[in-house]
């Protein structure tokens, strides 16, 4: 069934705000895919917090105006399906990465993080960026270490007192 003009803009205009709010953006090939295949893809998106939508190329070309995967215009040819990370910055190209070994006829095209388009080759870098919480995990350890090393460092003074002490007896 024919989509309408209106149809037409409510997409663009959903996908707009969702490309907007979002932090990056996969854009994978799924020619050759069933329909099941795509379900579980649908799934598994839902439950990572990544907006999937699969939508004509002119259409989503006009709902990246304006943002800043504008660039991506270029990339954009085939059938395609729009992974949107709208919570971590890798979770879209992990899920692409982590559906694509499992699945043959899912291709990487395109990634943006918003400052530039990217090719399929930097699908592993973008896909090791950590999320929120492992970054957070990551920085406290980072504020932690220099603490906890001068605190072993000021107990190792009597430590060292004693054990001194401890060899003198031994001794006599």
């Amino acid at each position: 069934m024919a989509l309408g003009l209106a149809g037409k803009k409510a997409i663009v205009k959903e996908v707009n705000e969702v490309a907007t709010n979002a932090l990056s953006v996969a854009v994978a090939e799924y020619r050759g895919m069933e329909v099941a295949d795509m379900t579980v893809l649908r799934r598994q998106a839902r439950e990572q917090g990544v907006y999937l939508k699969v939508i004509r190329n002119t259409l989503a070309k006009r709902a990246f105006e304006g943002t800043k995967f504008a660039d991506m215009d270029e990339a954009l040819k085939g059938p395609l399906v729009y992974g949107f990370s709208l919570e971590a910055p890798g979770a879209s190209a992990r899920l692409f990465k982590d559906f694509a070994k499992e699945n043959k006829h899912l291709k990487v095209t395109a990634l943006s993080l918003g400052s530039g388009l990217m090719g399929a080759d930097k699908l592993d870098a973008v896909a090791s960026l950590p999320t929120r919480d492992e970054a957070l995990a990551k920085l406290l350890a980072t504020f932690k270490a220099p603490v906890s090393k001068f605190v072993r460092t000021i107990n190792e003074v009597p430590t060292k007192f004693v054990r001194v002490l401890a060899a003198i007896k031994d001794a006599k």
